[in-house]
């Protein structure tokens, strides 16, 4: 499965890609089978590593099939990012535009690793938990007696994915003139909904100074 990117839109920028999965960790994972693809959503927790790209940790239910057909065949984890409506109206010449969204993207492939040591998986949740709670006033901790605990772990398949390939779309109006761009990201802050306002942040940092008409 191939990323239709054109060139000004393939993002190489690792941090910016780090960024996008460490802050929409909620993604959409998508592994090839018969006689249809297997899809599921679910967060994933980046992990910097050896490997060039790092490695993404997760779980699945023990009852969803999907873990049943991950082995040996490279799955893909496509993680949204921010993304908004952009109206022509907003550009300095409206009458020789269209409509089009604002969004940026990252696609992830790699073969999932099913993890059965049972230390190894419940670092995966560890790490899953502390990631999701560790910011907040009262973090919730996993504190369950032996056999509960077991009992729970054994509801869910940890895996991890070390990934072998990041396609990276950032389509914040690069194709556009600086002012066009400057122009919608001020619309895009007085959106009233905070996508809208997201995606401006992510232009203002991600979209370049050029000066190239589209």
């Amino acid at each position: 499965m191939s990323l239709y990117n054109p060139k000004h839109f393939d993002t190489r920028d690792r941090a910016a890609v780090a960024r996008l999965i460490h802050e929409h960790s909620f993604a959409t994972l998508i592994t090839p089978a018969a006689p249809e693809p297997m899809v599921s959503h679910l967060p994933l927790l980046l992990v910097p590593g050896c490997e060039p790209h790092g490695t993404l940790l997760g779980h699945f239910a023990r009852a969803n099939p999907h873990w049943q057909q991950v082995r040996e065949v490279q799955s893909i984890a496509v993680f949204h990012g921010p993304h908004a409506y952009v109206s022509p109206s907003w550009y300095s010449e409206p009458d020789r535009m269209v409509p089009t969204w604002n969004y940026a993207t990252v696609h992830a492939h790699g073969v999932l690793e099913i993890v059965d040591d049972v230390v190894e998986a419940r670092g995966i949740i560890a790490a899953l938990v502390q990631r999701f709670e560790a910011a907040r006033p009262t973090p919730w901790t996993f504190k369950r007696d032996e056999r509960e605990r077991d009992a729970l772990m054994g509801a869910i398949v940890p895996f991890r994915m070390r990934i072998r390939r990041v396609d990276a779309k950032f389509k914040l109006s690069q194709n556009r003139t600086r002012d066009d761009r400057e122009r919608v990201i001020a619309a895009l802050r007085a959106e009233d909904y905070p996508e809208a306002r997201e995606t401006a942040d992510w232009m203002q940092r991600y979209a370049g100074p050029g000066d190239e008409p589209g």
